[in-house]
C-alpha cells in the first residue's frame, strides 16, 4: 500500500515537472542588452520558466524540451521592459486635464473629465504595455484610483503599477477642492496634519508616499517660504518612513530639493529649474541615494498647447489615446465659445517672443543639471509626468528618452534610466530592470540595436510581461470609433502618414450614396497632402457622432477650406478588418 502511495506522488511530481518544461519559451539567439554593465551579449538563448528568467545560456548549447515554446531571436535584442518613472492616470494628457492651469469647466465639467480617465485607465495602461513599458511610477493619484489600481493588479498582462495617494501640499489650487475621493491633493497645515495625512493612506495601500513641496516666490523670499514649511515635510517623511513607506517629492528650486533630501527624501520627481546645482548639491544626492527623474519635456508640451504649437509626431498621432490627444486640437474651435477671449488672449501671450526666451533659458537650466547629475553619479529614472496638458500616456515617453539625449546623455546612459534604474527606487533591482537570471520576464524583443539608435525603441517585434508573450497589435483593443478618432486627430494635425494609418489599402470615397471620389489609400495620398500643403488653417470640428456596429456617422464642421464660411458635413465611415473601407461624404 505504501509502496503504491510513493509511486503515485512520484508520479505526480514527474507530471508536474514535464508540465513545468512545456510551458517553457526559448528565445533563441538573441543578442542580449546588458545595461547593468553596458554591453552587448550577442547569440544568447533565453529560458523563460513561467514569470521568471531560469536560464540563460549561448546558444547551440540549449536543447528545447519538445513542445516549448520557441522564439526565434536571431538579428534581434533583448532589453529588459522599460519603467516610465513618472505619470498621472488622473489626468488623461488632454486638454481638460488641469482646470487650476486651463479651466475650460464651462466647456467641460471637470467631473466629466475625471469620469472618463477613471474610465480609461486600462487603455492608457494597454498603450503602455503595447510601447515596450512594463512598469509606470505615478506619483500623484486619488483614493479612487488606488482602489481602481488594485482592481487590475492580479491581471498579468498589464503593467505593474506602484502609486501613492493624493499628493500632500503646501499649496492647494481651488479647482480640486471638495471632489471627495476624486481629490488629488491634500493640503498640510501642521506637523498634526502630516502624520494623520500620512494614516489617511495607509488603508488603501498606497506604494509610497508623494509631497507636492510648492513655495512662492524667488530667491530669499522662496528660500523663506522653503523654511517655513520645512517642519511639516520633516514631519511628512518620518511619518512615511515608520510605515516602510518611501518619499518622492516634487521640489523644483534646488533649496526645496535640498530640504527635503536632507530630512531623508527618496525620490525626487523633477529637475532642478531655478539655478544650475552646485559640486555638494550632487554629493548630496549621490550620498542619500536619492533618484531623480529629470521630466525635460512636460513644461514645454503646456506652452506649445497654449500657443497651439503643437507638432505631434506620426508616432504619437497612431500610438496616443486617440481622444486624449484630439482634445488638444478643440483650442481651434474652443475660440467660437464662451471662452474664447481667454484661449485668444493664451495664444497672444505663449507666442511672444519673450516667453520663447524664459523657456529656453529654463530649459537650458534642466539641462545643465541633467548632465551634471548624470555624470555626477546621481541615479536617473527616466520620467514623462504623463497625464498633464499635452504630454500623452505611453507616446510621449520616446520624446523624452530623445531629450535626455540631447541633454548629452549617452544610450547607455539613457536606457538604465529606463530600465534599472527605476527599479531602485523600490529597492527592486535584484528581481527586476535587467535581463539575468532569477528576474522577473518583463522583456522587450527589437527588432534593431538601440544602442545604436534610440529610435529602435519603437521598432518592437514582441513584449513579454510576467512571461508571456504578447504581439504589440493586439494588446490595445481597437474600435470603429478608435480609428475613426485616429484620423481625424490627424486630418487637424496635417500628417498624412497618420491620417492614412486607420485606412485599408483598397479604401473607397464617395459622395453619397454611390457617386466615387477616389479608391485607393495611394489616392488618398496624393489629394490629401495636397490639401494638407494649402490649407494651413484646416480644421474639423467634431460636433455629434453615432456609433453602429462597424459604422461610425460623424457630423463635421471644417474650417479653413472655405474663405468665407465653415463647411458642414456628414461622413459615414465603414469599417471592415480594423479598417475604414469605405467613407460617404453628405452635404
Amino acid at each position: 500500500m505504501k509502496k503504491n502511495c510513493y509511486l503515485f506522488i512520484i508520479a505526480c511530481f514527474l507530471s508536474s515537472f514535464i508540465h513545468t518544461l512545456q510551458a517553457q519559451t526559448y528565445i533563441e539567439d538573441v543578442t542580449i542588452v546588458d545595461v547593468i554593465n553596458k554591453k552587448l551579449i550577442p547569440n544568447q538563448t533565453v529560458i523563460i520558466n513561467k514569470d521568471i528568467i531560469s536560464e540563460i545560456r549561448p546558444a547551440g548549447k540549449v536543447k528545447p524540451f519538445q513542445n516549448a515554446h520557441i522564439i526565434h531571436g536571431k538579428g534581434k535584442f533583448l532589453i529588459p521592459g522599460m519603467t516610465d518613472a513618472h505619470v498621472h492616470f488622473f489626468q488623461s494628457g488632454g486638454l481638460y486635464a488641469r482646470p487650476d492651469a486651463l479651466d475650460l469647466r464651462k466647456h467641460t465639467p471637470y467631473e466629466k473629465e475625471i469620469d472618463w480617465v477613471h474610465d480609461h485607465m486600462e487603455d492608457f495602461m494597454q498603450r503602455y504595455l503595447k510601447s515596450g513599458i512594463t512598469s509606470v511610477i505615478d506619483v500623484g493619484a486619488t483614493y479612487n484610483f488606488l482602489t481602481l489600481r488594485n482592481s487590475f493588479s492580479q491581471k498579468a498582462n498589464l503593467p505593474t503599477v506602484y502609486m501613492t495617494g493624493p499628493l500632500l501640499t503646501t499649496y492647494e489650487p481651488e479647482a480640486f477642492k471638495k471632489l471627495d475621493k476624486n481629490e488629488p491633493f491634500s493640503l498640510v497645515t501642521s506637523i498634526e496634519d502630516a502624520k494623520k495625512l500620512v494614516q489617511d493612506q495607509l488603508p488603501y495601500k498606497p506604494d509610497f508616499i508623494k509631497i507636492w513641496y510648492i513655495v512662492m516666490g524667488e530667491g530669499k523670499e522662496a528660500e523663506a517660504a522653503a523654511r517655513k514649511h520645512e517642519p511639516i515635510i520633516k514631519a511628512i517623511i518620518e511619518e512615511a518612513h515608520k510605515n516602510n513607506l518611501k518619499v518622492a517629492v516634487h521640489a523644483t528650486e534646488r533649496i526645496t530639493a535640498q530640504i527635503a533630501v536632507q530630512h531623508g527624501a527618496n525620490f525626487l520627481v523633477h529637475n532642478i529649474e531655478d539655478e544650475v546645482v552646485s559640486d555638494d548639491f550632487v554629493k548630496l544626492l549621490k550620498s542619500k541615494k536619492v533618484v531623480l527623474c529629470p521630466t525635460l519635456i512636460v513644461a514645454d508640451n503646456y506652452y506649445k498647447t497654449y500657443a497651439q504649437k503643437n507638432a505631434y509626431t506620426t508616432y504619437e498621432l497612431e500610438n496616443s489615446n486617440p481622444t486624449a490627444i484630439g482634445s488638444i486640437y478643440d483650442l481651434k474651435h474652443l475660440s467660437d465659445t464662451a471662452d474664447s477671449l481667454m484661449i485668444k488672449k493664451l495664444k497672444t501671450r505663449f507666442n511672444l517672443p519673450q516667453i520663447n526666451t524664459y523657456m529656453e533659458k529654463v530649459d537650458s537650466i534642466r539641462i545643465a543639471n541633467l548632465k551634471k547629475l548624470a555624470d555626477g553619479g546621481v541615479t536617473i529614472a527616466a520620467g514623462t509626468d504623463a497625464g498633464n496638458i499635452g504630454t500623452q500616456h505611453a507616446a510621449s515617453f520616446i520624446a523624452e528618452l530623445r531629450a535626455m539625449k540631447a541633454a548629452g546623455m549617452s544610450n547607455w546612459q539613457i536606457l538604465q534610466s529606463a530600465t534599472i534604474n527605476p527599479a531602485k527606487i523600490f529597492n527592486k533591482e535584484n528581481s527586476s530592470g535587467s535581463v539575468s537570471l532569477g528576474k522577473t520576464a518583463d522583456l522587450v524583443l527589437l527588432d534593431s540595436d538601440p544602442i545604436e539608435n534610440l529610435e529602435n525603441l519603437t521598432k518592437i517585434n514582441l513584449v513579454f510581461k510576467n512571461g508571456q508573450a504578447l504581439e504589440t497589435g493586439k494588446i490595445v483593443k481597437v474600435t470603429p470609433e478608435i480609428l475613426v478618432q485616429k484620423q481625424l486627430n490627424a486630418y487637424n494635425a496635417r500628417n498624412i502618414e497618420a491620417f492614412l494609418e486607420p485606412y485599408a489599402d483598397d479604401v473607397e470615397l464617395y459622395f453619397f450614396p454611390n457617386k466615387l471620389l477616389s479608391k485607393g489609400k495611394e489616392a488618398m495620398r496624393k489629394d490629401y497632402s495636397d490639401m494638407f500643403k494649402r490649407l494651413p488653417d484646416l480644421h474639423c470640428e467634431l460636433k455629434e457622432r453615432i456609433i453602429n456596429g462597424n459604422f461610425v456617422i460623424d457630423k463635421e464642421s471644417v474650417s479653413g477650406m472655405n474663405p468665407i464660411k465653415k463647411v458642414e458635413a456628414t461622413a459615414i465611415y465603414e469599417i471592415k478588418n480594423n479598417k475604414i473601407s469605405k467613407v460617404y461624404f453628405i452635404r
